[in-house]
């Protein structure tokens, strides 16, 4: 096959015919990089060689000896993306291979890539949880005028958001019917339109009566809202609760990069199981459809645990 792309042409591993053949449609046909058809010349002379010393060739390789060399890759260390990588260069190689008709069949499409682990959330610990909330607080007391409601508006939902992990979403499209200060448990609108019932902290409550207390005589115009605004949503948004997040966070003296209103809610949902509470209640304040989602809290307690064995436990290995 004669390529244009000859300026990027690329040898695998041993210079074979076949991959050569490959990296030149890759970079004709593709418009691949230099640097693409490089990692392409090493992940196909990587798999190469691995059949061969096996007493196999790519030509009869079948979808057990592509599962065997993702295993071998595995056991290797690498990382997800690498892997990922070198399955999706033995793939298109495969039906390079089909449309050539070097080989009868394509052994990969049997064959499942390598599933990206979960990240687990960022973390917020309880001290700086307090420490933010307690700055909150101090800033809201000693402010005057229309500072003062806007101080205490961000105090109220710093509470509302550690009390109840609510979505940052459903925080600020709260309404005041929804939130009264003086029930118990609060209605959350979440995903779908789904309903749920979050029991709301003595601290939160007080939170929300200091807030609608500084706001007396402010003009709201009959807002339904919690958190009104002049925007067209009609109340606070996201990106708005963020900025002020962030900037009470680094007028706390704490690294404001690292909080969010989202790292508040995981710190919710990690302090929570921290203290005993059970999977399933967590899963329900959260509003996750799926247990599954909510387990990534348990992922977090159980790598906290190893890293305490670790670093405390006298019979750990040390590094």
């Amino acid at each position: 096959m004669k390529s244009s792309g000859k300026n990027k042409r690329v040898k695998g591993r041993g210079g074979d015919v076949l991959t050569e053949r490959f990296l030149e449609m890759m970079a004709a046909e593709r418009g691949a990089s230099r640097n693409t058809l490089a990692a392409y010349g090493r992940d196909l002379g990587d798999y190469e060689a691995f059949l061969t010393a096996r007493g196999a060739n790519r030509r009869t390789a079948g979808a057990d000896q592509v599962r065997a060399f993702l295993a071998e890759i595995e056991a290797r260390g690498l990382a997800r993306s690498s892997a990922a990588r070198k399955l999706s260069a033995v793939r298109q190689f495969h039906r390079f291979l089909l449309g050539e008709g070097v080989s009868a069949g394509n052994p990969t499409t049997a064959v499942e890539g390598p599933r990206s682990a979960r990240p687990l959330p960022k973390m917020i610990s309880e001290a700086v949880v307090a420490k933010l909330i307690g700055h909150a607080r101090a800033r809201a007391e000693r402010a005057r005028g229309a500072r003062a409601v806007r101080a205490w508006r961000l105090y109220c939902l710093l509470e509302l958001l550690y009390a109840t992990g609510l979505r940052v979403s459903e925080l600020v499209g709260l309404t005041r019917q929804a939130a009264n200060a003086e029930a118990d448990f609060i209605t959350v609108t979440g995903k779908g339109g789904r309903q749920r019932l979050v029991p709301v902290s003595s601290a939160a409550r007080q939170a929300i009566a200091a807030y609608l207390k500084a706001e007396v005589g402010l003009e709201r115009g009959g807002s339904k809202w919690l958190f009104p605004s002049f925007g067209a949503a009609g109340h606070l948004t996201r990106q708005h609760f963020s900025l002020e997040l962030k900037a009470l966070a680094a007028d706390a003296g704490l690294a404001a990069d690292a909080i969010s209103p989202h790292v508040l809610r995981h710190g919710f949902a990690s302090h929570l199981l921290a203290g005993g509470a059970d999977l399933r209640s967590v899963q329900q304040m959260l509003g996750h459809a799926d247990i599954a989602t909510t387990q990534i809290y348990t992922h977090v307690q159980e790598d906290r645990l190893r890293r305490a064995v670790a670093a405390f436990h006298p019979l750990a290995e040390k590094s």
